[in-house]
């Protein structure tokens, strides 16, 4: 790979739920800028997608949140510091380099030349189920879209027949958020799919679904797919397995697929780490892995002791974010502490506190 037209970077995190986010919030208060990366199209990773709506009551300092809450509050903890986000990619190349650098390139060909990186994925990658259908891949990204941010859907929805493909609450969330999009955005159909009329979501979304329904903004087919019909380069119609016997043909001009996820440790099993159990063995001090520029925390590494806790994996960005930034500068880094410290306050954007 060349490296000729890398982008070169400071810190690249690897993996965007909490743990590599508040990576990025302890790279932010060292002054180290970042580039995140993850599979998903969107932050959150596990934390947003395994249990959105669910409480968490061990994050120090909030009694309880849920998953989705606590992703939008380190989201809000980021949002002062620098950050180049390429969601929707996995890591596909990673490589040392002579100058002690490491090279990435994503699967959606991004080249980065990071002076530090941080592996923050979890079990693996949050890779969505694939809908299993002969020839649909060819539709993926431009007619078949992966759990889209639902606050992108109104204006790719906008005059289109659009199928949501799911039965848990990403599936029914979309689907209401299609159906309710104003009258400029608004689709010209929108059809919830699931192999039954059951849905899986939290009871405002249900009693928001079965109104729309009600108003025949939203309906429910129940089937499963078993083929596509496609024409001059386009999607047209599935071909769907009916409940009670027989099949149906389904015309759409988008398909929008919510039908879970599943990690993959992927390629990190190839890049020469030294790997114990599927997890990275590091150095509990500074949490580096076995080459010195590559740090790991979270549910991804291991050493004496490790508890896959979130309060763990806070602590362990936080020490890495030190590691690295005392290697960049080449000199013990002073700590300081956002109560009283002016460089900090100036980082995080926020005013001093009267003396």
């Amino acid at each position: 790979m060349d490296n000729a037209h890398a982008i070169e970077a400071d810190a690249v995190v690897i993996g965007a739920g909490p743990a590599g986010l508040f990576q990025v919030f302890q790279l932010g208060l060292q002054g180290i800028a970042a580039h995140l990366i993850d599979a998903l199209p969107h932050t959150g990773g596990q934390c947003a997608e395994l249990y959105p709506d669910k409480p968490i009551y061990d994050v120090p300092g909030v009694p309880v949140c849920t998953g989705r809450e606590l992703v939008a509050l380190l989201e809000r903890q980021i949002a002062p510091f620098p950050l180049q986000r390429h969601l929707g990619q996995t890591v596909a190349e990673l490589a040392l380099q002579p100058d002690g650098r490491v090279r990435l390139q994503t699967s959606a060909g991004t080249r980065l030349l990071a002076r530090t990186v941080f592996i923050a994925a979890g079990v693996g990658a949050f890779v969505p189920r694939a809908v299993k259908a002969e020839g649909i891949d060819a539709f993926a990204g431009s007619q078949l879209l992966y759990h889209p941010d639902t606050a992108t859907l109104p204006a790719r929805a906008a005059g289109r027949h659009v199928v949501v493909h799911g039965g848990e609450d990403g599936a029914v969330l979309a689907a209401i958020a299609c159906a309710r999009a104003e009258s400029a955005e608004a689709p010209a159909s929108v059809t919830l799919l699931h192999r039954r009329d059951v849905f899986q979501a939290p009871p405002e979304a249900l009693a928001e679904l079965a109104a729309l329904r009600e108003a025949g903004r939203i309906r429910v087919v129940a089937g499963q797919i078993t083929g596509i019909e496609a024409a001059g380069g386009r999607l047209q119609a599935l071909q769907l397995a009916l409940p009670e016997g027989g099949t149906s043909r389904l015309p759409l001009d988008l398909l929008l697929a919510y039908l879970g996820i599943s990690p993959r440790l992927g390629p990190v099993a190839d890049w020469g780490l030294a790997i114990e159990r599927k997890q990275l063995v590091v150095d509990p001090a500074s949490f580096r892995t076995s080459i010195a520029a590559i740090h790991a925390v979270g549910d991804i590494n291991t050493y004496p002791g490790k508890r896959k806790l979130l309060l763990c994996a806070f602590h362990e960005a936080t020490l890495a974010a030190f590691a690295a930034a005392e290697t960049l500068s080449g000199g013990p880094v002073a700590l300081q502490y956002t109560t009283t410290s002016t460089r900090l306050h100036e980082r995080l954007g926020v005013a001093a506190p009267a003396a």
